[in-house]
């Protein structure tokens, strides 16, 4: 792969990774609910889950959404269910418990990681956006005289890298953010009820998705 190539690859992965979508709106939520720690295991869940659907873009099944309306429309509905369910759970969660952040005993932290990671994992796996995106992007990038294999594993570690970036800052700019209201539960009432709309509005934008690559 030229070097070139990579680099302008980075600059759409930063523009893609850095437009606020489900995985940065799953990382915010997280870290004003359970705080920065856990909330890294929704996001290495979520890097997991583009490792999946970069590999099942790589393999064809982007094709196969983009030519095959009831897949795609299967996958569509799947997604858009979870991230509604997510936004419904994040309108109704308790605003006490952001605020105190020690009430969890460290017993129960593998369990609340292990449950975040697979949320994280879920919100990349049920997105046919993002398999679309990547049977769209990668070819562009791909060089024939050079394994596709390790062309795979450039692309998509950097991709995963740039969205932990991103992550990352969100997650730091809410937490210097939350120090303005997280003393009233009325302004975590409200941060749990805009996120979780936002959840929903994003779940329901998902249907209106056409099956092509915008």
């Amino acid at each position: 792969m030229h070097f070139s190539n990579w680099l302008v690859f980075c600059g759409v992965s930063l523009l893609v990774t850095f437009t606020p979508g489900p995985a940065v709106l799953l990382a915010v939520s997280n870290s004003v609910a359970v705080g920065l720690r856990l909330t890294v295991a929704s996001s290495l869940g979520n890097a997991l889950g583009v490792f999946i659907v970069s590999a099942i873009a790589m393999t064809g099944m982007g094709v196969v959404l983009a030519t095959s309306a009831s897949a795609f429309m299967v996958l569509k509905v799947i997604g858009a269910l979870y991230l509604v369910y997510l936004g419904i759970r994040q309108w109704r969660s308790d605003p006490v418990a952001a605020t105190a952040p020690r009430a969890a005993s460290k017993a129960d932290a593998p369990q609340a990681a292990w449950r975040l990671f697979r949320q994280g994992l879920a919100v990349a796996l049920t997105n046919p956006k993002s398999i679309l995106f990547f049977s769209a992007l990668f070819p562009q990038f791909l060089s024939a005289e050079a394994p596709v294999l390790g062309q795979f594993m450039v692309l998509t570690s950097t991709f995963v890298a740039l969205a932990l970036l991103s992550h990352a800052f969100y997650v730091v700019l809410m937490r210097v953010l939350k120090g303005r209201f997280a003393a009233s539960t009325r302004g975590v009432r409200w941060f749990n009820r805009g996120t979780g709309g936002m959840f929903v509005v994003l779940g329901l934008s998902l249907l209106g998705l056409r099956n092509r690559v915008a």
